[in-house]
């Protein structure tokens, strides 16, 4: 390190300038996401910059860009496992293009109208919404005025970006696998049933079920997204004597599972389950849940491809669904026999005991 980066005053851009035989504006640039650079020129800038111990002064940047490089994230439902691992995801990739995070989480009870009150005092750059929480349409506009807004996971009727797994899809998966395996009473627990997204699984449950002939046995709903809430639905289903239950997230149908085998349920042979989302804990031994599997990677992707590029008007919206998988796993792998099936095998024991007989 030289003198100069050893000493008390802090190395200015114009200083970095001088020493690199470089413009100021070549300084700035480099450092700024996404403007016109080489990458050979911005490679040099950097270098020396690491090498004389120079930092960028924010705020002088956030003045002549008339940028804070901020994402607004408005997040809720933090109980479910889902959502910390996908907003984990998010941060990394916005950093990744030189852009931080500031985080409004809407907890139960919070005036939400204040929450987004403070994305003007914040001012930040852009806005993603990931939240299950019921937020009004016409406050999310009104906050997101002027800035690039997009809903992830959820849907809307708003011209607002939306960006979503494709839950119809799911839904219609789920009920279709347990057709495969030969169940009829299929059970449904609900998580938030206002919500777009959560009307739109049930929604899409319900049809296909019809559609492939099959019984619903009940629906529950606790209007939250938990384990508790998972484990008091399934244990109200029983009285409907379902023979499998769907449930609209992972973490409820964990719930459900455990409070199946504590009443000495056995899952799947008495009762298949599957889940959606696919969380780490899913795939658990203890659990092994068959879910469908929401591609985070790809959904994040979708999200700062859109944040990063600055030819997108900030008004322009689109409506974007991306495909997930059907994961198939220990809680639906036991198949159902279906009375013929029961008839032929009762057949084939009675003429084995037949033979048995005979030849003794």
């Amino acid at each position: 390190m030289t003198a100069l980066a050893r000493g008390k005053s802090k190395l200015t851009s114009h200083q970095l300038a001088a020493l690199l035989g470089v413009s100021q504006s070549a300084v700035s640039r480099a450092f700024t996401p996404g403007s016109s650079i080489s990458a050979k020129l911005r490679a040099r800038v950097l270098s020396g910059a690491e090498k004389f111990g120079y930092q960028p002064n924010a705020i002088a940047s956030m003045l002549a860009t008339k940028r804070t490089n901020m994402v607004g994230i408005v997040v809720s439902e933090m109980r479910n496992p889902f959502y910390p691992v996908l907003i984990e995801k998010l941060t990394q990739e916005l950093q990744g293009i030189g852009l931080q995070s500031l985080l409004f989480n809407v907890t139960p009870g919070a005036r939400i109208e204040e929450q987004l009150a403070a994305i003007h005092i914040y001012d930040v750059d852009a806005i993603v919404v990931v939240s299950a929480t019921i937020l009004s349409e016409r406050a999310l506009a009104w906050a997101s005025e002027g800035r690039r807004t997009i809903l992830l996971n959820r849907q809307s009727n708003e011209e607002l970006t939306t960006i979503c797994v494709d839950n119809t899809a799911g839904s219609r998966a789920a009920v279709d696998h347990f057709h495969a395996i030969g169940r009829k009473r299929i059970g449904y627990v609900a998580g938030l049933t206002k919500t777009a997204i959560g009307v739109g699984r049930q929604g899409a449950f319900l049809t296909r079920l019809a559609e492939c002939g099959l019984t619903l046995a009940g629906i529950c709903s606790d209007e939250a997204y938990t384990y508790e809430a998972g484990w008091k639905a399934a244990i109200e289903l029983l009285k409907y004597k379902p023979d499998a239950i769907q449930f609209a997230s992972d973490i409820l149908a964990l719930g459900g599972i455990d409070a199946l085998k504590a009443r000495g349920i056995d899952v799947p042979g008495d009762l298949a389950v599957a889940g959606f989302d696919d969380i780490e804990m899913a795939s658990w031994p203890h659990y092994s849940l068959t879910t469908y599997r929401q591609p985070i990677d790809e959904l994040v992707a979708a999200v700062v491809a859109r944040i990063a590029d600055p030819t997108i008007d900030p008004a322009a919206f689109e409506h974007v669904t991306l495909p997930g998988k059907l994961i198939q796993r220990q809680s639906t792998a036991v198949p159902m026999p279906s009375s013929d099936q029961l008839c032929c095998k009762r057949r084939a024991d009675q003429g084995e005991s037949a033979r048995t007989w005979n030849e003794g």
